[in-house]
């Protein structure tokens, strides 16, 4: 199994920049019997079915780019620099795990300051990473993270512009609780409340899990043979209340249909080994790609990913790759917009 077996030509033109507005005026294609549809994301409230369960990913996105400065004694005197910072995960120690740009010229032991209240020691540097102590904790730091932080955007879009005060609502779905993210989980992105409660009244169930995104998620990957690649770890929870609405929505023959890659990789994680969903907490790395047997899933609705990605090797896995490929030549034919603030898709095995 090839990188190149998941490439795809994609028109820089159709890489979308900002959402729809509103969020459901996305469109949607509908991936479903051998045929495709061309559909709103609104009209999700005509495709789903009594008795399906939507799995959402209440993650909430951390505005975790920082711009700093950096003040060093130099031979000519009091020498500042700006330095952009990325968080990337909490650490146990207290500390994060970052990136730097420019990372050659930041020194441990210095201090990065963001804002009049918030800065942070450089406390370890290795593997071109930072591990940074912020001199505020719990609410304090919360407050003014939130003033200082933008949200970080993923690298295709931040190509294109800068992340701006308009990002901070855009890219956090309507149902964020737990923070941690430092990607959303973008197919949640395109509901509106009115919308998720028209959808209940359908008879429709929700169950939300977490999965705290990482930056890993945009990693490319760089080796031929796919199978041999390694995934990033990020962390998740079911708690054992979602696990069991979930199962018995399958005990009842209900469709379970995450929505996302992300909530799909939980669910699937927690089933390993027993092929039963069952409660979770921890990391997971799980990679799926063709030849992987689904033990939850029944459809995913997922936004339209990058050319060699593990996500496009996750939604083949799903649809089969033939199938995906024709999906995503009718979704560029049909100039749907691509990636994180881009159309959705509602993939039906």
């Amino acid at each position: 199994m090839q990188l190149s077996d998941f490439d795809f030509d994609l028109p820089e033109g159709l890489i979308a920049t900002r959402p729809a507005r509103p969020r459901d005026a996305a469109k949607l294609l509908l991936a479903q019997g051998g045929g495709i549809t061309d559909l709103h994301v609104r009209d999700l409230v005509d495709v789903f079915r009594k008795g399906d369960r939507l799995v959402l990913n209440n993650t909430k996105v951390i505005p975790a780019r920082l711009s700093g400065t950096r003040t060093r004694q130099a031979a000519q005197g009091e020498v500042t620099a700006n330095v952009e910072v990325t968080l990337l995960e909490p650490r146990a120690d207290g500390c994060w795990t970052a990136l730097a740009k420019p990372l050659r010229k930041v020194k441990e032991s210095e201090v990065i300051r963001f804002s009049a209240d918030l800065s942070a020691e450089v406390a370890e540097i290795a593997e071109g990473q930072l591990a940074i102590r912020f001199n505020l904790t719990g609410e304090d730091f919360d407050a003014a993270l939130a003033e200082a932080g933008a949200m970080p955007l993923p690298p295709y879009i931040a190509a294109l512009r800068k992340p701006d005060a308009q990002d901070k609502s855009d890219y956090q779905t309507v149902f964020a609780r737990h923070s941690g993210a430092v990607a959303a989980p973008t197919a949640s992105l395109h509901f509106t409340r009115e919308l998720l409660e028209a959808i209940h009244a359908k008879g429709v169930e929700f169950t939300e899990v977490t999965l705290h995104v990482g930056a890993g998620t945009f990693l490319p990957v760089k080796v031929d043979d796919v199978t041999t690649h390694k995934m990033h770890s990020e962390w998740g929870e079911i708690t054992p209340e979602a696990a069991a609405e979930i199962a018995a929505t399958k005990a009842a023959g209900g469709r379970v249909i995450p929505v996302g890659t992300t909530a799909l990789r939980l669910i699937e994680s927690a089933a390993r080994g027993t092929g039963a969903i069952a409660p979770f907490r921890g990391t997971t790395d799980i990679f799926i790609y063709p030849g992987f047997e689904f033990a939850v899933t029944d459809a995913l609705m997922t936004n339209f990913h990058l050319p060699k990605s593990t996500l496009m090797m996750l939604v083949s896995a799903l649809m089969g790759p033939e199938r995906i490929r024709e999906i995503y030549a009718h979704a560029v034919a049909q100039e749907y917009r691509f990636f994180s603030y881009g159309d959705s898709s509602l993939l039906i095995p």
